[in-house]
Protein backbone atom coordinates (compact mmCIF):
# COMPACT_ATOMS: atom_id res chain seq x y z
CA UNK A 1 0.00 0.00 0.00
CA UNK A 2 1.53 3.30 -1.16
CA UNK A 3 0.28 6.66 0.07
CA UNK A 4 2.03 9.67 -1.44
CA UNK A 5 1.08 13.09 -2.74
CA UNK A 6 -2.58 12.55 -1.94
CA UNK A 7 -2.66 9.32 -3.97
CA UNK A 8 -3.44 5.84 -2.60
CA UNK A 9 -2.07 2.92 -4.63
CA UNK A 10 -2.28 -0.80 -3.99
CA UNK A 11 0.72 -2.58 -5.48
CA UNK A 12 -0.19 -6.26 -5.98
CA UNK A 13 -2.87 -8.12 -4.02
CA UNK A 14 -0.97 -10.98 -2.42
CA UNK A 15 -1.51 -14.70 -2.51
CA UNK A 16 -4.99 -15.12 -1.02
CA UNK A 17 -8.21 -13.05 -0.88
CA UNK A 18 -8.92 -13.96 2.75
CA UNK A 19 -5.46 -12.91 3.86
CA UNK A 20 -5.74 -9.61 1.96
CA UNK A 21 -9.05 -8.96 3.71
CA UNK A 22 -7.59 -9.70 7.16
CA UNK A 23 -4.43 -7.68 6.55
CA UNK A 24 -6.36 -4.66 5.27
CA UNK A 25 -8.57 -4.79 8.37
CA UNK A 26 -5.59 -5.23 10.71
CA UNK A 27 -3.85 -2.18 9.23
CA UNK A 28 -7.04 -0.11 8.99
CA UNK A 29 -6.70 0.25 5.21
CA UNK A 30 -9.89 1.15 3.35
CA UNK A 31 -9.58 -0.55 -0.03
CA UNK A 32 -12.67 1.28 -1.25
CA UNK A 33 -10.53 4.41 -1.47
CA UNK A 34 -7.82 3.76 -4.03
CA UNK A 35 -6.63 5.82 -6.98
CA UNK A 36 -5.40 2.74 -8.83
CA UNK A 37 -4.02 -0.77 -8.42
CA UNK A 38 -0.93 -2.32 -10.00
CA UNK A 39 -0.71 -6.04 -10.72
CA UNK A 40 2.99 -6.42 -11.39
CA UNK A 41 2.94 -9.78 -13.15
CA UNK A 42 0.88 -12.90 -13.65
CA UNK A 43 2.22 -15.07 -10.81
CA UNK A 44 -0.50 -16.22 -8.44
CA UNK A 45 1.16 -14.96 -5.25
CA UNK A 46 0.81 -11.41 -6.64
CA UNK A 47 -2.73 -11.56 -8.01
CA UNK A 48 -4.46 -14.09 -5.74
CA UNK A 49 -6.20 -11.45 -3.61
CA UNK A 50 -7.82 -9.62 -6.52
CA UNK A 51 -11.19 -11.31 -6.05
CA UNK A 52 -11.52 -9.72 -2.60
CA UNK A 53 -10.52 -6.33 -3.98
CA UNK A 54 -13.13 -6.69 -6.72
CA UNK A 55 -15.77 -7.45 -4.10
CA UNK A 56 -15.15 -4.17 -2.24
CA UNK A 57 -13.97 -1.89 -5.08
CA UNK A 58 -15.12 -3.39 -8.40
CA UNK A 59 -14.55 -0.32 -10.57
CA UNK A 60 -11.04 0.65 -9.44
CA UNK A 61 -8.55 0.97 -12.28
CA UNK A 62 -6.11 -1.93 -12.38
CA UNK A 63 -2.87 -1.68 -14.36
CA UNK A 64 -1.34 -4.95 -15.54
CA UNK A 65 1.33 -5.93 -18.08
CA UNK A 66 0.14 -6.58 -21.62
CA UNK A 67 0.98 -10.01 -22.98
CA UNK A 68 0.00 -11.56 -26.31
CA UNK A 69 -1.96 -14.16 -24.36
CA UNK A 70 -2.36 -13.84 -20.63
CA UNK A 71 -4.61 -13.97 -17.61
CA UNK A 72 -5.20 -10.21 -17.66
CA UNK A 73 -6.79 -10.32 -21.11
CA UNK A 74 -5.19 -9.41 -24.40
CA UNK A 75 -5.75 -8.56 -28.03
CA UNK A 76 -3.92 -9.14 -31.29
CA UNK A 77 -4.36 -7.76 -34.79
CA UNK A 78 -5.89 -10.45 -37.00
CA UNK A 79 -3.01 -9.87 -39.42
CA UNK A 80 -0.83 -11.97 -37.07
CA UNK A 81 -1.91 -15.24 -38.72
CA UNK A 82 -1.59 -16.35 -42.33
CA UNK A 83 -4.74 -16.61 -44.41
CA UNK A 84 -5.59 -19.14 -47.13
CA UNK A 85 -8.47 -18.14 -49.36
CA UNK A 86 -8.43 -21.54 -51.06
CA UNK A 87 -10.35 -22.93 -48.07
CA UNK A 88 -14.14 -22.90 -47.97
CA UNK A 89 -15.43 -20.10 -45.75
CA UNK A 90 -16.81 -22.52 -43.15
CA UNK A 91 -13.31 -24.00 -42.72
CA UNK A 92 -11.68 -20.64 -42.07
CA UNK A 93 -11.27 -18.66 -38.88
CA UNK A 94 -14.20 -16.27 -38.47
CA UNK A 95 -15.59 -17.72 -41.73
CA UNK A 96 -12.86 -15.84 -43.53
CA UNK A 97 -13.76 -12.39 -42.21
CA UNK A 98 -11.88 -11.89 -38.92
CA UNK A 99 -12.24 -8.65 -36.96
CA UNK A 100 -9.42 -6.16 -37.29
CA UNK A 101 -8.54 -6.77 -33.62
CA UNK A 102 -9.03 -10.16 -31.99
CA UNK A 103 -9.82 -9.85 -28.26
CA UNK A 104 -9.08 -12.62 -25.76
CA UNK A 105 -10.55 -13.25 -22.35
CA UNK A 106 -9.33 -12.59 -18.84
CA UNK A 107 -9.20 -14.61 -15.64
CA UNK A 108 -10.76 -11.59 -13.90
CA UNK A 109 -14.03 -10.82 -15.68
CA UNK A 110 -15.50 -7.49 -14.72
CA UNK A 111 -12.21 -6.03 -13.49
CA UNK A 112 -11.33 -2.60 -14.86
CA UNK A 113 -7.96 -3.71 -16.22
CA UNK A 114 -5.80 -1.41 -18.33
CA UNK A 115 -2.92 -3.20 -20.02
CA UNK A 116 0.54 -1.62 -20.11
CA UNK A 117 2.95 -2.66 -22.87
CA UNK A 118 5.71 -0.08 -22.39
CA UNK A 119 7.04 2.20 -19.67
CA UNK A 120 4.23 4.70 -19.07
CA UNK A 121 3.56 7.66 -16.79
CA UNK A 122 0.11 6.87 -15.39
CA UNK A 123 -0.20 9.91 -13.11
CA UNK A 124 1.95 13.01 -12.63
CA UNK A 125 5.33 11.81 -11.41
CA UNK A 126 4.19 8.18 -11.28
CA UNK A 127 5.63 5.83 -13.90
CA UNK A 128 5.08 2.14 -14.49
CA UNK A 129 8.34 0.61 -15.69
CA UNK A 130 7.58 -2.30 -18.04
CA UNK A 131 10.38 -4.82 -18.58
CA UNK A 132 10.66 -8.44 -19.68
CA UNK A 133 12.55 -11.20 -17.89
CA UNK A 134 15.31 -13.04 -19.73
CA UNK A 135 16.09 -15.36 -16.81
CA UNK A 136 15.66 -19.14 -17.03
CA UNK A 137 12.28 -20.18 -15.69
CA UNK A 138 10.68 -16.77 -16.25
CA UNK A 139 11.83 -16.02 -19.79
CA UNK A 140 9.51 -13.56 -21.56
CA UNK A 141 7.63 -12.80 -18.31
CA UNK A 142 6.50 -9.18 -18.36
CA UNK A 143 6.62 -7.27 -15.09
CA UNK A 144 5.66 -3.78 -13.94
CA UNK A 145 7.48 -1.74 -11.30
CA UNK A 146 6.30 1.60 -9.90
CA UNK A 147 8.66 4.59 -9.92
CA UNK A 148 7.49 7.74 -8.11
CA UNK A 149 9.50 10.92 -8.70
CA UNK A 150 9.52 12.83 -5.40
CA UNK A 151 11.43 15.93 -4.25
CA UNK A 152 13.79 13.56 -2.40
CA UNK A 153 14.37 11.43 -5.51
CA UNK A 154 12.86 8.26 -6.98
CA UNK A 155 10.82 5.97 -4.75
CA UNK A 156 10.88 2.61 -6.52
CA UNK A 157 8.44 -0.19 -5.68
CA UNK A 158 9.33 -3.56 -7.17
CA UNK A 159 7.47 -6.86 -7.01
CA UNK A 160 9.81 -9.75 -7.78
CA UNK A 161 12.27 -8.01 -10.10
CA UNK A 162 12.21 -10.96 -12.52
CA UNK A 163 13.71 -8.77 -15.27
CA UNK A 164 16.61 -8.05 -12.88
CA UNK A 165 16.76 -5.46 -10.13
CA UNK A 166 19.69 -3.71 -11.82
CA UNK A 167 17.75 -3.40 -15.08
CA UNK A 168 14.75 -1.93 -13.26
CA UNK A 169 16.91 0.52 -11.30
CA UNK A 170 18.65 1.59 -14.51
CA UNK A 171 15.27 2.44 -16.06
CA UNK A 172 14.22 4.35 -12.94
CA UNK A 173 17.48 6.32 -13.03
CA UNK A 174 16.53 7.59 -16.49
CA UNK A 175 13.60 9.40 -14.85
CA UNK A 176 15.75 10.81 -12.04
CA UNK A 177 19.30 9.63 -11.28
CA UNK A 178 18.75 10.22 -7.55
CA UNK A 179 17.27 6.99 -6.18
CA UNK A 180 15.92 7.76 -2.74
CA UNK A 181 14.25 4.51 -1.73
CA UNK A 182 13.72 1.00 -3.13
CA UNK A 183 11.26 -1.46 -1.60
CA UNK A 184 10.16 -4.92 -2.66
CA UNK A 185 11.41 -8.27 -3.87
CA UNK A 186 14.76 -8.53 -5.65
CA UNK A 187 14.44 -12.20 -6.70
CA UNK A 188 17.75 -13.31 -5.25
CA UNK A 189 16.28 -16.09 -3.11
CA UNK A 190 18.35 -18.77 -4.88
CA UNK A 191 21.25 -16.52 -5.98
CA UNK A 192 24.81 -17.38 -5.02
CA UNK A 193 27.07 -15.07 -3.02
CA UNK A 194 29.03 -13.54 -5.96
CA UNK A 195 25.81 -12.40 -7.66
CA UNK A 196 24.42 -11.06 -4.38
CA UNK A 197 27.60 -9.12 -3.62
CA UNK A 198 27.69 -7.65 -7.13
CA UNK A 199 24.09 -6.43 -6.90
CA UNK A 200 24.57 -5.03 -3.39
CA UNK A 201 27.61 -3.11 -4.61
CA UNK A 202 25.77 -1.80 -7.67
CA UNK A 203 22.86 -0.50 -5.60
CA UNK A 204 25.13 1.04 -2.96
CA UNK A 205 28.12 2.26 -5.00
CA UNK A 206 26.93 2.71 -8.59
CA UNK A 207 23.36 3.93 -8.10
CA UNK A 208 23.97 5.37 -4.61
CA UNK A 209 20.51 4.46 -3.34
CA UNK A 210 19.64 6.37 -0.17
CA UNK A 211 17.47 3.75 1.55
CA UNK A 212 16.55 0.17 0.81
CA UNK A 213 13.80 -2.09 2.13
CA UNK A 214 14.04 -5.52 0.49
CA UNK A 215 11.40 -8.15 1.12
CA UNK A 216 9.50 -11.06 -0.47
CA UNK A 217 11.78 -13.08 -2.78
CA UNK A 218 15.02 -11.27 -1.96
CA UNK A 219 16.37 -14.19 0.11
CA UNK A 220 18.00 -14.40 3.53
CA UNK A 221 21.66 -14.25 2.38
CA UNK A 222 20.69 -11.19 0.31
CA UNK A 223 18.99 -9.57 3.30
CA UNK A 224 22.23 -10.03 5.24
CA UNK A 225 24.46 -8.72 2.46
CA UNK A 226 22.29 -5.67 1.82
CA UNK A 227 22.04 -4.92 5.53
CA UNK A 228 25.83 -5.04 5.75
CA UNK A 229 26.21 -2.76 2.71
CA UNK A 230 23.59 -0.17 3.71
CA UNK A 231 23.88 -0.19 7.51
CA UNK A 232 21.27 2.04 9.13
CA UNK A 233 19.94 2.87 5.66
CA UNK A 234 18.61 -0.70 5.43
CA UNK A 235 14.97 -0.82 6.57
CA UNK A 236 13.11 -3.93 7.67
CA UNK A 237 10.03 -4.49 5.51
CA UNK A 238 8.24 -7.54 6.87
CA UNK A 239 4.51 -8.17 7.04
CA UNK A 240 2.61 -5.26 8.57
CA UNK A 241 5.54 -2.84 8.54
CA UNK A 242 4.79 0.84 7.95
CA UNK A 243 7.65 2.83 6.43
CA UNK A 244 7.48 6.63 6.59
Amino acid sequence: MVEIGGKRILFDTGNDPGILARNAKAKGVDLKKLDFVVLSHRHSDHVGGLSFLQSVNPKVRVYAPKENFGIFGSDLPSTFYRKDEALHAEMRYYSGTPPETMKFGTAFPGANIQLIDKTTEVAPGMTLIALISDAPGTKELKELSLAINTPEGIVLIVACAHPGIEAIVAEAAKINPHLHFIAGGFHLVVAQDPAIERIAAALHDTYKVDYIAPGHCTGEPSFAALQKAFGDRYLYAGLGTTLV
